[in-house]
């Protein structure tokens, strides 16, 4: 839908872009015109003459606009439990902070999604999502905390329904009192779809079923949540193939390797991404392929827990889906996409494919468009296309940082994390000068202190 014709515009020009579009069209010096909530045109040098309603004029001297950064696995509330098991590998982490994390309440996940929410935004995140699967009994409203931190930020957001109902007694990792039922998780998953979910084309807020790992849910959970998703038309996310011991776990459980078991399990479709796919072979690979089963790249999280190098080159060049994640903080202290960027290239790099592994703009691709396609959100964001929302970022190049790189996207993906001068999501203008608009972030940063001394009180005595 074309923008009207009294739509409030906001003028960007004199600033590099790289558009990300299907022909990685990039400009040296052009302009972006948002009308409303959606960008009107982009192209090279100034905007066209005799615009009307234009309300801010933005000079971009000094800048590259490129789509917003769009991050495709998270866990908000790990937010509070930052820094802690920092020497540790993924099954004794796990260990280490579910008797923590399984006394989460609503304020606690509240303050933790807005401290997460906050610093991605301000860093050029403008689509969020979080995987929350922890419901320990009496915590409050979780979920509706969250879409409501969300929304305050003032980003575009999945939230990915999580659950759990293998607990301890089971033989999973969670306490049994942070483990949902069967039928509890998939009413509690229907009812949070059918309350937040919006299916518009510029929703604000959207909700994917998502049970948490083989690790802690039933092969039910997995197989009934998947129909619910397809019954209510929504997408579906889990964590696949991030550890060695996953995929023993696998064999011996379920007598197959994960790929295969969640493909028995109706896990595999253009409706579907995973976290990390980390150990998978060329069978894997090729079944994702085939599927569109898209994958949440995690490097820094991979890296901290000891996890491995995912094969993201082959899997691009078999065609998979492939978005970027910050994943939850405890497991990525910064908590920052571009760190992704970055992280990606350099990771990668040390895979089989050496320096042809990435290079800095297939990593943004990486974190716009890629993310945006994951999400199943590409129709509508990811790229700078007439048409499309109005969710973009202009970071600064001209500073001591980047200003000696001649390449834009270069100084953006290989140097330090840019200023952020401008973020726009839905039209509307939330990071100004490094600074959000829209929440205090001091406020946020006492709020986070508090609740994480809480909780770590709370740990205690038990």
């Amino acid at each position: 839908m074309a923008a009207s014709s009294a739509a409030e515009r906001t003028v960007i020009e004199n600033c590099a872009i790289a558009t990300v579009d299907a022909g990685d069209t990039e400009y040296a010096s052009g302009h972006v015109v948002i009308a409303g909530n959606r960008i009107e045109s982009v192209g090279a040098g100034r905007a066209p003459e005799g615009l009307e309603n234009v309300v801010r004029r933005i000079d971009g001297t000094g800048h590259l606009v490129t789509p917003g950064l769009v991050n495709t696995h998270h866990h908000f509330y790990q937010w509070i439990t930052r820094g802690l098991a920092t020497d540790h590998n993924l099954f004794n982490w796990l260990v280490a902070l579910y008797p923590t994390w399984a006394r989460i309440d609503e304020p606690m996940a509240y303050a933790a999604a807005q401290g997460s929410l906050a610093m991605m935004a301000r860093g050029g995140v403008t689509t969020a999502m979080d995987h929350h699967y922890v419901y320990p009994r009496g915590s409050g409203d979780l979920s509706g905390a969250i879409i409501r931190a969300a929304h305050e930020t003032g980003v575009r957001f999945t939230l990915a329904r999580g659950s759990m109902d293998r607990g301890e007694s089971d033989g999973g990792l969670p306490p049994d009192f942070a483990v949902e039922s069967l039928d509890g998780a998939l009413a509690a998953t229907e009812a949070t779809v059918k309350e937040h979910h919006d299916s518009s084309f510029d929703a604000m807020t959207q909700v994917a079923v998502a049970p948490c790992s083989p690790f802690s849910v039933s092969t039910d959970l997995m197989r009934q949540g998947a129909e619910l998703a397809r019954r209510l038309g929504v997408r579906l996310h889990t964590h696949g193939s991030e550890t060695v011991e996953e995929e023993k776990f696998c064999h011996e459980l379920f007598g197959m390797g994960p790929t295969d078991y969640f493909e028995s399990t109706g896990w595999l479709g253009e409706d579907v991404w995973m976290a990390h796919c980390v150990h998978m072979n060329d069978s894997d690979i090729a079944a994702f392929a085939r599927t569109k089963t898209g994958v949440a790249h995690c490097p820094s999280s991979n890296a901290r827990l000891a996890a491995g190098i995912a094969r993201v080159p082959d899997m691009l060049a078999a065609g998979v889906p492939v978005g970027l994640g910050v994943d939850g903080t405890a497991s990525n202290e910064s908590g920052e996409l571009h760190t992704e960027l970055r992280n990606a290239l350099l990771i990668n790099r040390l895979g089989a494919h050496r320096e042809a592994a990435l290079n800095a703009r297939k990593a943004l691709r990486l974190g716009t468009y890629g993310g945006a396609q994951v999400l199943g959100r590409a129709a509508e964001t990811g790229s700078l296309e007439a048409g499309k929302l109005a969710d973009l970022v202009l970071w600064r190049m001209d500073t001591l940082a980047h200003s000696a790189i001649a390449d834009p996207v270069t100084a953006l993906v290989f140097g330090a994390a840019a200023p952020v001068t401008a973020s726009f999501v839905n039209g509307r203008r939330i990071v100004e000068d490094g600074r959000l608009l829209t929440v205090d972030e001091d406020a946020i940063a006492r709020s986070t202190r508090d609740e994480a001394q809480r909780l770590a009180r709370i740990a205690a005595q038990a």
